[in-house]
């Protein structure tokens, strides 16, 4: 029995992910102890549906972070992607242009994060600091601070309807996106080169990396996560709301750190984001399921945040003592 268990923590997923399973694993039991509703088939369901959200918004957080810059402007950009699909299907597009216009919104909006910091060497920090006002303001201006109808077929099966009438659409589109970001970080030349951006900007420089255009693209794509994510809120909604997915660039945050993915840059996979993500989830599901108020939550999840940064500080410097 001790060999065995000697096998599984020196496997290497184990090594890698164990912590934060063994972390959702207790919090999974600690709610299902407080709450006979948690462990029941329709709400764990609703639970990975509401997960598939910020989980795909920490996907993209996932990148930016690698490389060692932040995204505060996330949230902001699902709203302002929201309402961009709900002003061009009320105005009679066609649904499958909308959602194109939909994802050009997105990956322009992070193109203009990666470049005002990359070009003007401004910390990505404040940029998205004041983009996170820019994009939410223009979306209030487009709805004069109204919310759009999404009643479009296509949209609602997209976020409300189930495969085979068990699996959740987001699911699907969760897991599609999960291969596809493990597969572009993990087994490509550019996922390679945001380790080393990541690990050390003027070492990647000196071997050939074109920082600043790898810093675009990643903010590209954390915009095109964004944009994904907001059609997925939206029809969850049945609506684009101009202050919509506020406070989840934090969650997104904490869901890549809870995973793994260094602060500092160097080091993030996606699978250990999606582990955090569904942390997240359960944490938001059971404190709701057990009615906590909403002004506790915030404490527990704020403080849930500090202690994902100690644990990232912490393996920072053991990796550096080693």
């Amino acid at each position: 029995m001790n060999q065995r268990i000697k096998k599984i923590t020196d496997n290497r997923l184990f090594k890698s992910y164990g912590g934060v399973l063994l972390a959702l694993i207790g919090l999974m039991i600690l709610f299902s102890t407080l709450s006979p509703y948690f462990l029941k088939t329709n709400n764990i369901l609703t639970v990975l549906s509401q997960v598939s959200i910020i989980a795909i918004l920490a996907f993209g957080m996932t990148f930016v972070l690698m490389i060692g810059e932040i995204d505060l402007s996330v949230g902001s950009i699902v709203a302002l992607c929201g309402v961009v699909l709900g002003l061009m299907l009320s105005n009679g597009y066609n649904v499958f242009v909308s959602i194109i216009a939909v994802i050009a919104a997105g990956a322009l909006a992070g193109l203009f994060n990666g470049f005002v910091s990359a070009k003007f060497r401004i910390p990505t920090f404040i940029v998205t600091v004041a983009t996170l006002g820019i994009f939410r303001g223009v979306g209030y201006a487009f709805t004069d601070a109204k919310p759009i109808e999404i009643d479009h077929p296509v949209i609602l099966f997209l976020g409300n309807s189930k495969l085979f009438n068990v699996i959740p659409v987001p699911v699907i589109v969760v897991v599609v996106l999960l291969i596809i970001a493990h597969v572009l970080l993990s087994k490509t030349k550019f996922g390679r080169q945001a380790k080393i951006a990541g690990g050390n900007k003027t070492a990647a420089e000196y071997v050939g990396v074109n920082t600043k255009r790898l810093q675009m693209k990643i903010f590209m794509i954390t915009g095109v996560a964004a944009a994904i994510s907001s059609i997925l809120l939206a029809a969850r909604l049945y609506s684009a709301q101009p202050n919509a997915a506020t406070g989840y660039e934090l969650d997104a945050i904490a869901s890549a750190v809870l995973g793994g993915t260094s602060l500092s840059g160097g080091y993030g996979t996606v699978l250990g984001t999606f582990i955090g993500a569904l942390i997240i989830g359960v944490i938001n599901n059971g404190m709701n399921l057990i009615g906590m108020p909403y002004f506790y939550q915030q404490i527990i999840k704020g403080l849930i945040i500090i202690i994902a940064v100690y644990i990232d500080v912490k393996n920072k410097e053991r990796m550096i003592s080693k």
